[in-house]
Parts: C-alpha cells; structure tokens; sequence
C-alpha cells in the first residue's frame, strides 16, 4: 500500500466525510463517479463559539444530501447563515437553490445567474458571517467562474475544482482556459509561501496536508502535459481526439472525453503563443 504522505500534497486516509479542519466540516455528497471520485465535497465553515455557520457547495440536486447537511448543522447548535459557490458545475452548485429554500439564506457566487440576493463575489471580498474570515481568491482556469477561499485561521483553502484532492483536474475549455489556470495555480502557490497555507479543502476527494506540494505537483503535471501535446502535434497528431489517444493512452478511456476538453485548452494556449 502507498504511504498517503508520499502522495502529492498528502492526502489524508480513511473516510472523506467528516474531515476537515477546527473550522471546516466536510459533509460527502453521494454522486460519486470518475469525475467526481468520491463525490462532491460540501463544507461546513463556522467559528468554533458562533451559531452561525457557512455552507459551501450544496452539492446535486439531491434532497436527502441537502437534508444532511442542514442536520448536520444543526446537530452542532448552529444555523445556515449563508451559501456560497466556488463554481457553476452542477455537481456543486445544481442543489444551491433548494438549499436556499430549505435555509432561508442567500446564494453569493461570482456568477450573477447562480446567484439568489443582492450580493454577489469578487476578487478581495471577505466573508465575515459569524465573526468568520473567509476571502476570496480568485483561481479562473477550470471555469470562467471559479473561486477559492481562504480560511486563515486555519492555514486552509477551500479550492472547489482547482485542486483536487486526488488526481489532477479538468480545464473545462472552451469556458476554461489554460493561462488563467496557471495563474490561478501560481497565486495558490503564493498562499502557501506568503500566508503559511498548509492545507487544502478541495470540491472532491480527501483533505491536502501539504498544499504547497500538491500545487507544485500540479504546476509540473501541467507543464509535462504542455510538452506532451506540444510534441504529439509537431509528430503530426493534429486535432483534440488524436491527441487525446497519443498522450493520454495510459488514462481509463472513460475520462477520455473529459481529457479532450483540457486537450483543446492546452491547444488553444499554445496556438496563442505561436507553438504549434
């Protein structure tokens, strides 16, 4: 068996659901498949002494998961004060209406049509709800929409899709693009350097206790892909499938498809530096 510390970013054992930090409850989602792992990670994010909590990603739309979570914080002596979205995937966000039903709060997200209530999320805003301090960090790359949030007083990151807690992640071309997820990995990476940032609360897949690791490991992941095509296409290997079947022959055919998607990103972005 492989010492989860020898793994990238060193991904915590056991159960997914549960983990999490002093502040932060993961609560699984069961929609678990080859692109969401073990399915979609829900957090609870509250003060240790507030009756106040945040909910992030609801998850599917899937009632009984809505329902748990909504337990969940109630069986701390809390309530659902606010709901906010890394990202517009439906694996995370599709249940988030329901979920404002059931709770009575406010959608925030950096996507205005995801959004219930007048306030929305940007670059520098800082979520306070409960004497919280979660800011957000803007991490575009697998979508147009996505964001992080960072939770100082525990030295974590809440990273939706951007980094995942096993594997690596999709840019979801043509929505996601492939600079803007290398800046997005590199201003992760200066969490880790300039504000100690040592642990990394991802969408799937279990809790990083290194997360500089686990983004330098993406960061070289992405480059090595980035030499891959590069190379495949000057080998003739001209359009996304064939590339796909040259540089990805040893990935289950399943996520195939999902490896087309960031194959045309990584075209895209080389198109555009004169590459290829």
């Amino acid at each position: 068996m492989t010492d989860a510390a020898a793994l990238p970013g060193q991904p915590r054992g056991g159960a997914i659901d549960g983990t999490g930090t002093p502040r932060a409850l993961c609560v699984l989602a069961p929609n678990a498949s080859p692109m969401t792992l073990d399915g979609t990670n829900t957090w609870i994010v509250a003060e240790p002494d507030s009756s106040l909590a945040v909910v992030v990603d609801p998850g599917p739309l899937d009632e009984g998961h809505l329902r748990h979570v909504v337990e969940t914080v109630e069986r701390t002596g809390r309530r659902v004060a606010l709901t906010l979205l890394t990202h517009g995937h439906p694996d995370h966000a599709e249940g988030a209406a329901r979920f404002a039903e059931l709770t009575g709060t406010s959608v925030r997200a950096l996507d205005p049509a995801l959004r219930l209530g007048d306030e929305g999320l940007a670059a520098g805003d800082v979520v306070t709800t409960g004497g919280l301090e979660l800011r957000v960090v803007p991490t575009p790359g697998h979508t147009a929409d996505s964001l992080s949030f960072h939770l100082p007083a525990d030295a974590a990151v809440l990273t939706g899709d951007t980094v995942l807690g096993r594997g690596t992640t999709v840019v979801a071309h043509p929505d996601g693009r492939l600079g803007e997820y290398l800046d997005s990995l590199r201003r992760l990476r200066s969490l880790t350097v300039d504000d100690g940032v040592h642990t990394v609360l991802p969408g799937h897949g279990p809790v990083l206790d290194d997360a500089q690791g686990a983004i330098e490991y993406y960061l070289a992941h992405r480059a090595k892909r980035l030499a891959q095509v590069e190379t495949a296409v000057e080998n003739g290997h001209r359009t996304a499938p064939e590339v796909v079947a040259h540089v990805y022959a040893d990935v289950d055919r399943s996520l195939w498809p999902a490896a087309e998607l960031s194959v045309r990103a990584q075209l895209e972005y080389l198109e555009e530096r004169g590459l290829v």
